[in-house]
């Protein structure tokens, strides 16, 4: 299997995505500023969007393996929304 590339892009509304360079489906990750987020962040959007990724990339390695697959489905509560507030 060939290695696959990423790139961050800004799509048409606005959102900041990380998709596969030679995939047009859907993106592995959105994120959304609200336009009071933007408005403080000065423009740098762009910017905050990458470090968010890359803080999600790095956390995904760390916790990947300890892990125990299996042992998650077993274990998957109602399929209700869950919300984290940073």
């Amino acid at each position: 299997m060939s290695p696959s590339f990423f790139e961050i892009v800004q799509l048409t509304n606005g959102d900041y995505a990380l998709r596969r360079i030679d995939d047009d489906s859907a993106p592995l990750v959105k994120i959304s500023f609200s336009a009071e987020a933007r408005e403080m962040m000065e423009d740098r959007d762009m910017s905050v969007a990458k470090a968010m990724i890359a803080a999600g990339i790095e956390a995904v390695g760390n916790v990947a393996h300890d892990i125990d697959w299996e042992d998650d489905e077993l274990d998957a509560p109602d399929a209700q929304p869950s919300y984290t507030l940073h």
